[in-house]
């Protein structure tokens, strides 16, 4: 689980702003809906849903977890999914979901990424929770990295951040075709515009709006204690909560 206990699991010139940069017109590129190999290490309540979903659109999903693949027999057979070691979770991927708690990514084996496909991309979809979970990380609190910056260099590969604001339960429950009016938006940051392409197409085809948050060292916007974590709404609104966040960490979130 990325969030504490239930995700997995966060003036009128800067609103206009804000809708100026965090445009709802953005779009997934066309040709989404093409089956891919899936790699997701993590199988808590979001990797866990994901799978369920990916693999009921028809993706090649591999799953792992950190006590290893005798534990997934249930969701393979439930979902159809491969449980594999965590180092063979990415092999192949054109699209690797890391879904660990964040204190466990430096414990993820060396190389976990080596494998994917080439120009793979890597979804982050978590939270730093210095009291109720993962400790203090200087390089977060002192340095000023967004959580997805940290992980990514722990990573070694460049990360799109998605889902970590994103109830569980809500992947199965309030997916809705485009268009519809109470289809749900999520936010995506990323350097990497091709993969972040790739992202948001996913998730257009998991059943959800999305909206550009910007890079990386943009991610704070959707970080834990932001007005856009665990935000159930359409584009207008996530793009007016993202525009709307401090950079400034509340209490509830340091060390």
């Amino acid at each position: 689980m990325s969030g504490p206990g239930r995700r997995n699991s966060p003036s009128p010139g800067a609103v206009d702003a804000g809708h100026r940069r965090f445009g709802r017109r953005d779009r997934p590129p066309e040709g989404q809906g093409e089956d891919m190999k899936i790699g997701i290490i993590g199988a808590g309540n979001i990797g866990g849903n994901l799978t369920r979903r990916l693999t009921a659109l028809g993706h090649d999903v591999s799953v792992a977890n950190s006590r290893g693949p005798h534990t997934l027999t249930a969701l393979a057979e439930e979902t159809g999914a491969t449980p594999v070691p965590v180092e063979e979770a990415a092999r192949g991927a054109q699209v690797v979901v890391v879904t660990v708690p964040l204190k466990a990514v430096p414990d993820l084996p060396s190389g976990v990424l080596d494998g994917a496909a080439e120009g793979a991309a890597v979804i982050d979809t978590g939270n730093y929770y210095p009291k109720q979970r993962d400790g203090r990380i200087a390089a977060i609190e002192d340095d000023g990295l967004t959580e997805s910056r940290w992980t990514e260099r722990q990573l070694g590969h460049p990360v799109i951040k998605a889902f970590n604001g994103t109830y569980a339960q809500d992947i199965l429950d309030r997916h809705r075709p485009a268009g519809d009016a109470e289809r749900m938006a999520l936010p995506v940051a990323g350097d990497d515009e091709a993969a972040k392409r790739t992202v948001r197409a996913l998730i257009d085809e998991l059943g959800f709006d999305t909206v550009d948050a910007g890079g990386i060292d943009d991610s704070w916007r959707q970080q834990p204690g932001t007005p856009v974590y665990g935000l159930r709404a359409g584009t207008d609104e996530v793009a007016k909560a993202l525009a709307e966040a401090s950079p400034e960490r509340t209490p509830d979130f340091r060390g």
